[in-house]
């Protein structure tokens, strides 16, 4: 473990100490598991990553996730923060795309001008609990979970429990309720991602917020993997009163660490498209001691 390099990126932002930190460790693969999981722990951001080998498998660059608290199957800003530092420190020259090996599958991931792109796995759509009992969790009336579209979890690699709130000042009030939640964990739906048309910005078209205390991550300022499941969502319930959409989420606002998504998705005779796209930007690097 001694000597062994890592770099601390942003991602989802559009400049420095905004979206979502991720510390990422090169030539991971003399790590064992726990050792990984006490260098989360340490760094204690939403996510931490080790890249295993200094060159890509048949499969992609093998790569490991994990929370604070526990190893996850796939995440979006881990996604594109480890392509980044992939491209900068083991090629000479920027790739037009190349794929990440994570658990849950290999993951795409196109480079284009500053942005980066991941094309996301096809949607497990599933039942939500009631309104109220979710509305309960998150500490609101069950009049602020908007009655006209679904609670519903949905997966593209990691499920996500997806709730359509009324307003903003709902979603900004939001709270959670320990034993509530602890209630809906019960049921396997830890990972809550609420969101609302209304926005702080409005050149975004949806403000969104995610809490996840049962992984170490009470509140997470920028999910892609949670945003690749709104965007089926979206155009699966057309809740923009089409199939297809291009825009932008906000997120992190409540947490001072302002993040922006970008979303592109569609549907054709029940086959997803799912891509989202954000920014990534160095903040630091360093060896452990």
């Amino acid at each position: 473990m001694q000597g062994t390099r890592y770099m601390i990126v942003d991602v989802f932002c559009e400049r420095k100490f905004k979206g979502n930190q991720l510390a990422v460790f090169l030539d991971a693969g003399s790590l064992r598991t726990d050792g990984m999981q006490a260098l989360a722990r340490e760094m204690n951001f939403s996510e931490s990553t080790f890249i295993l080998d200094s060159k890509p498998n048949d499969r992609g660059w093998p790569v490991r996730i994990f929370t604070p608290r526990t190893e996850v199957p796939f995440a979006g800003h881990p996604t594109l923060g480890t392509s980044w530092v992939i491209a900068h420190e083991f090629l000479e020259t920027r790739p037009a795309t190349l794929v990440l090996d994570l658990q849950a599958g290999p993951i795409p991931v196109r480079f284009e001008n500053e942005l980066m792109w991941m094309t996301q796995n096809q949607p497990e759509f599933m039942d939500g609990p009631p309104a109220g009992q979710v509305a309960a969790a998150l500490g609101l009336e069950e009049a602020d979970i908007d009655p006209y579209f679904p609670v519903q979890r949905v997966s593209t690699g990691l499920p996500f429990l997806l709730v359509p709130v009324v307003s903003l000042e709902a979603v900004q009030r939001a709270r959670v309720d320990a034993q509530a939640y602890d209630e809906l964990c019960e049921q396997d739906h830890k990972a809550i991602f609420f969101f609302c048309r209304e926005t702080v910005d409005p050149s975004n078209g949806v403000h969104a917020r995610m809490f996840a205390d049962a992984f170490g991550v009470p509140e997470d300022p920028a999910t892609g993997s949670a945003n690749g499941c709104l965007a089926a969502w979206l155009v699966r319930h057309r809740y923009f009163d089409t199939g297809e959409i291009d825009l932008t989420v906000e997120q992190g606002v409540e947490m001072g660490r302002s993040s922006r998504l970008h979303l592109r998705a569609g549907e054709n005779d029940g086959t997803f498209s799912i891509q989202v796209g954000g920014r990534v930007i160095p903040v630091a690097e360093g060896r452990l001691l």
